[in-house]
């Protein structure tokens, strides 16, 4: 394994693993193809999209879990104008995120170094089937050895059982942990919270007031995981 302290490194994946803007790319082109075989507006299509998913995720109640492909579904609906059913839009989905959808380079390589020499799990909000989607794109889920998400667990960041399943799968204690987020109040202050020590990379959490101590690490490079983890970047 490692000398260092961590036994344990739990990466978000919106941010940290997965390229957000390669996100709203793929949505854009699935609503592209959508729009076009239904003969809708473009850009209103895209504006209903946006406005049913926002409606989905804000409404619920705390941390309790929403599906992501629920929400996509009504999007799809408020689009057509009619349910359509999920083989109609689904595979069109896919085949557009999977051409769209790009991994923060670095990080990939940064797992594929850290394989073997301390637990690796994910900890993210996101559809369980939709996460392994794309962690078996990036040719990193073999590298991990956890997978904890939101609909596994009913729940979403920071709400203490996330960091709790994930920490169950690694059997360490949370000093031993270190939670590599993108989201200051998900991942920073949820992860604290339970003892886990962070990394900020990205997004409101690198935003953080230098002197808050929620925030652990502040890293520009994923590689600089590795430094901490006392693992060589190359070789």
């Amino acid at each position: 394994m490692n000398d260092s302290q961590y036994e344990a490194i739990f990466w978000d994946i919106g941010g940290v693993i997965l390229d957000l803007e390669s996100v709203r790319a793929g949505h854009r082109s699935f609503v592209g193809a959508l729009a076009e075989e239904h003969d809708l507006d473009m850009e209103k299509a895209l504006a209903t999209w946006r406005e049913e998913l926002g409606t989905h995720f804000t409404t619920r109640d705390g941390t309790e879990f929403r599906s992501a492909r629920v929400g996509y579904q009504r999007a799809v609906a408020a689009m057509v104008g009619r349910e359509l059913p999920e083989e109609e839009w689904l595979p069109v989905f896919e085949r557009a995120t999977h051409e769209n959808l790009e991994p923060v380079s670095e990080t990939v390589v940064a797992i594929r170094r850290l394989d073997g020499h301390v637990h690796q799990g994910v900890v993210s909000d996101i559809d369980t089937w939709e996460g392994e989607r794309l962690l078996e794109q990036f040719g990193v889920r073999e590298h991990l050895n956890a997978v904890t998400t939101s609909e596994e667990v009913g729940r979403t960041k920071p709400d203490p059982a996330m960091f709790e399943t994930a920490l169950d799968k690694a059997g360490i204690d949370p000093a031993r942990a270190l939670m590599v987020g993108d989201r200051y109040e998900n991942d920073m202050e949820g992860a604290a919270r339970m003892g886990i020590d962070t990394a900020a990379f990205g997004g409101s959490a690198s935003e953080a007031d230098p002197d808050d101590p929620t925030v652990t690490y502040r890293i520009e490079d994923p590689f600089e995981i590795c430094d901490l983890v006392g693992v060589e970047r190359d070789g």
